[in-house]
């Protein structure tokens, strides 16, 4: 099991969900992604491209202008 991490900070709607797209490609299964980002609607939409394709949300947080997804490659 690899762990990765995504810098999608100031990049907004839809580019941190495709970016995020394309990083899991590139994963097997079971592999830890953290996608780091500087735009609030990442909190809803990670998590629904996550349920939709079969991967599974394990923490979200925010920070000081900043947006953390933790997702495990489904």
């Amino acid at each position: 099991m690899a762990k990765e991490t995504l810098n999608a900070k100031r990049l907004l709607c839809p580019l941190p969900v495709i970016r995020t797209q394309d990083k899991v490609k590139t994963m097997i299964t079971g592999d830890i992604l953290e996608v780091v980002c500087t735009d609030p609607g990442v909190m809803q939409d990670i998590p629904a491209w996550c349920r939709i394709n079969g991967h599974k949300v394990i923490e979200s947080h925010s920070g000081e202008m900043e947006y953390i997804i933790i997702l495990e490659v489904g």
